[in-house]
């Protein structure tokens, strides 16, 4: 008893590490050092956030799906004790709910809203409309001068176009959607800018919500505009929710197909079996492999504890933030044996790069779908493509709730 007390009051007195960690220079795919390490001594353990709470950060694959599943564990920022990432995420909370800050049964009503156009088939349906997306911007690529920065004329528009088609949402606005979506996902952004942004794309939702309610349409938002007409949302629910679409739909997968270029460029042998390939089997397992190795969502994914929990070792208290570092996860030797081997014939299928338990990604059928399209054209439409810089020249997101690169030249 003596000597448990003894190594309580040690741990209480060391120093907590702070949140987020820096990832290692010259290792940009690598989840940072700190957090493996504490994935091999501590694999629960407490962090400092930026306003000096002090969250359990979860390492370990196996303790991340055990809570990730729990229903004991709450997903709602309003609840006190949430570790949020800044006082923009914060701030920004109080002011846009989606059901990705809700509870079940919550949760689960809203999300029934708009979970028809995500279902495999109807998604798997699209595949000649991305296929056509892509190979003309592959077109205008090659019809123009190079260097390119492949994320502007490539891998931004791509998913933009798709997700602006599913939402019935014009194109010709993105310079406005984007500007205002990287603002709200970057963890630099002063509270007025986060406030400003989220104000803007409210209302230009809120807008075409009306507009749908006036004149449907074949789209997403004509659907949200007939549960406004039902009174089964509010007006500004809706374009809440289109908000959350919107962003979700262009920002994860961009920044998949710009870093994962990145990736394959940078493990050649593996680019190689990927551009021979005609087995779309082999090019889904890339897929897959891919988004473990590269686990964009890098700050980790936010809840707070409802009652007390026993998990790895550890009491989580009722009240208590948690942190579950699903890029750490994602290298967890237990689950995939030399997880720093970028290995596109691996089977990566229980990685969490879209989360895990009820609020699993609910796009992730047409993500996978347009990275499968884009990781089997791109490659071998353009064999000879390479960076136009270093490596040590780009420009990471270290500071994005999104990993990804700010741009990317590129030539062949």
């Amino acid at each position: 008893m003596t000597e448990t007390l003894a190594e309580t009051t040690a741990q209480a007195e060391e120093p907590l590490a702070e949140f987020p960690m820096p990832r290692a220079a010259g290792c940009p795919f690598d989840p940072p050092p700190a957090t493996r390490v504490l994935q091999n001594e501590r694999p629960i353990a407490k962090v400092r956030l930026w306003d000096g709470s002090t969250p359990w950060l979860v390492t370990r694959h196996a303790d991340q799906r055990a809570l990730l599943g729990d229903p004991r564990v709450s997903s709602d920022p309003l609840v006190p004790g949430f570790p949020h990432p800044n006082e923009g995420f914060r701030e920004n909370s109080k002011r846009r709910r989606t059901f990705l800050g809700m509870d079940d049964p919550e949760h689960a009503r809203i999300r029934r809203m708009v979970t028809a156009p995500f279902a495999i088939k109807r998604v798997e349906a699209l595949r000649p409309d991305i296929q056509k997306i892509t190979d003309d911007l592959i077109d205008a690529m090659l019809a123009g001068p190079t260097p390119v920065d492949l994320v502007r004329a490539f891998a931004l528009p791509l998913p933009s176009l798709v997700i602006c088609r599913l939402l019935g949402v014009p194109y010709e606005d993105h310079d406005f959607f984007q500007k205002n979506s990287s603002v709200l996902i970057n963890m630099a952004s002063s509270v007025e800018d986060v406030v400003r942004a989220n104000e803007a794309l409210t209302d230009y939702l809120d807008n075409l919500v009306a507009a749908k309610l006036a004149d449907p349409a074949d789209d997403m938002l004509s659907e949200l505009a007939a549960r406004v007409r039902a009174g089964e949302l509010t007006q500004r629910e809706a374009a809440n929710m289109g908000v959350l679409l919107l962003i979700a739909g262009h920002e994860t997968t961009a920044n998949m197909i710009a870093l994962g270029t990145v990736a394959l460029l940078e493990h050649p042998d593996q680019l190689a079996v990927l551009r021979e390939t005609d087995d779309p089997k082999a090019v889904a397992r890339a897929v897959e492999e891919l988004l473990r190795y590269l686990s964009i969502v890098h700050n980790g994914r936010r809840r707070v504890a409802l009652e007390d929990i026993e998990v790895g070792g550890e009491t989580i208290r009722a009240g208590d933030g948690i942190i579950l570092h699903t890029g750490t996860g994602n290298w967890d030797a237990e689950v995939f044996p030399e997880p720093e081997r970028l290995d596109i014939s691996r089977d990566a299928r229980r990685h969490m790069a879209f989360g895990f338990g009820v609020h699993q990604c609910l796009g992730q059928p047409l993500a996978r779908l347009e990275l499968q399209v884009v990781y089997s054209t791109l490659y071998r439409r353009i064999p000879t493509l390479r960076l136009a810089t270093g490596l040590d020249q780009l420009p990471f997101k270290h500071d994005g709730a999104v990993y990804g690169v700010y741009e990317l030249p590129v030539t062949w």
